[in-house]
């Protein structure tokens, strides 16, 4: 009998909120606050590209705490590209590794090929917890 296991696509959060990377970060600001979420997925210019992403964490880091302006910094200048990906089909217990391993809290998650959600390390620890997986 195969074991059952919770999968990263049942718990993902499909709502993702896309930004150009040429963007200010106070546009990118005003995207989260009106979106009301801690992070932007970055496009893609093209197929080969990677995506990216931009947190609050980002900004404070990288903008205000170095005292740059928000108006003349662009969302590429301070966002972590490549994202980090996984499979919907991966089992949260190993998602929850990887992104404590790599120091993460979040990652997008991918399907066939292209980005369908996201999730946080919060909500993998939670959902484990509550799914009772041994």
């Amino acid at each position: 009998m195969a074991e059952s296991f919770v999968k990263v696509g049942d718990i993902m959060r499909p709502e993702l909120k896309k930004i150009n990377g040429l963007k200010s970060v106070r546009e990118a600001i005003d995207m989260m606050r009106e979106a009301n979420t801690s992070s932007l997925v970055i496009e893609r210019r093209h197929e080969g590209d990677e995506y990216g992403i931009v947190t609050v964490q980002d900004i404070a880091g990288n903008v205000i705490s170095k005292s740059r302006s928000v108006d003349r910094t662009s969302v590429y200048e301070v966002m972590t590209k490549p994202a980090l990906t996984v499979s919907a089909d991966m089992n949260i217990k190993y998602a929850i590794r990887l992104l404590f391993r790599l120091g993460v809290r979040r990652a997008l998650v991918t399907r066939g090929g292209g980005v369908v959600g996201y999730i946080s390390q919060r909500d993998l620890v939670v959902s484990y917890v509550d799914g009772g997986e041994p």
